[in-house]
């Protein structure tokens, strides 16, 4: 059975004629009835009784006609689908983004705009550090990621630079620091620190003791943790102070304290990553709402 055994039948079945059916959809008479007379053989029934007058549709014709019609319902759904799954509207895309990224600026923006553009598509976002987003991208586990980029990237994987971030101070309020003034780096010798281990960001953590060394800080890490939100928590329970991504400037804590630094101008690169060649629509329309913003986004 073809589709224009199913097209033939539901033409004459509503048109009650093979005349009138053969005009409406541009065939032969001769050839519709051949067609709807194999049909018949190859399903076993009679599907039309024939009259003087046209035909009509036999009990079991009736209910072929219904069936046909879902046919041709769930085909036509099919087609849309696909096409919507082909234009990037439809379908799924994994993006992983480091959670200090998130809490203002340009990636909590293509996060709702996407969103927003492409309701048909299920947006599955992974919070990771960077290396582990690097991981994934080249072992075909995310789309794209968020990354801040202190290591060259592997080969295959291309990114789109976002913006420059800084880094902050984060303190507990209950030293009771000022916080209408910068603080110098050397304030921090002899003051418990809560850090990350090396091996969670080898490049970044390489980056910012050097910095440190190089502004007169031997830091005195007494606790070290794998996230920033876990450093956090420390701060907050008044372990020690943190030197933290600024981007954390946004994130609501009651019980730390963020003061800039004067003397520790690190300048970390926020970039997006995906693997060369993906033939996704889906991310592809991502990247094309990405480059909208950062054209939208005010200079500097």
């Amino acid at each position: 059975m073809e589709l224009r055994h199913l097209r033939y039948f539901i033409a004459v079945a509503e048109s009650r004629s093979f005349r009138v059916a053969s005009e409406r959809i541009h065939v032969t008479q001769p050839a519709i009835t051949r067609q709807i007379r194999d049909l018949e053989t190859e399903i076993g029934v009679t599907l039309f009784q024939r009259t003087s007058v046209g035909v009509v549709l036999t009990p079991a014709g009736e209910l072929f006609l219904r069936e046909a019609h879902t046919v041709f319902s769930l085909l036509g759904a099919a087609t849309r689908s696909a096409r919507r799954v082909a234009a990037g509207l439809e379908g799924g895309l994994r993006i992983g983004f480091i959670e200090n990224s998130s809490w203002d600026g340009l990636v909590p923006d293509a996060f709702a705009r996407y969103q927003s553009e492409s309701p048909g598509i299920y947006l599955e976002l992974l919070p990771m550090n960077s290396p582990e987003q690097i991981e994934s991208l080249v072992a075909g586990h995310i789309d794209g990621a968020f990354v801040y980029m202190l290591d060259p990237l592997p080969a295959g994987i291309l990114s789109i630079p976002l913006a420059r971030r800084g880094v902050l101070l984060a303190v507990p309020r209950q030293w009771g620091w000022p916080h209408d003034h910068a603080v110098c780096v050397n304030q921090l010798n002899g003051k418990p620190i809560v850090a990350f281990p090396r091996h969670t960001y080898p490049a970044y953590y390489d980056y910012l003791l050097e910095a440190c060394n190089q502004a007169g800080l031997t830091l005195d890490v007494v606790q070290e943790v794998s996230t920033e939100a876990a450093i956090l928590s420390l701060v907050s329970a008044g372990i020690g102070a943190a030197i933290v991504n600024d981007g954390n400037r946004s994130r609501p804590l009651a019980r730390v304290q963020f003061l800039e630094f004067a003397d520790l101008p690190l300048s970390i690169p926020l970039a997006f990553a995906y693997r060369e060649g993906n033939p996704d629509p889906a991310l592809a329309h991502f990247i094309a709402m990405l480059k909208s913003l950062l054209d939208e986004a005010p200079a500097g």
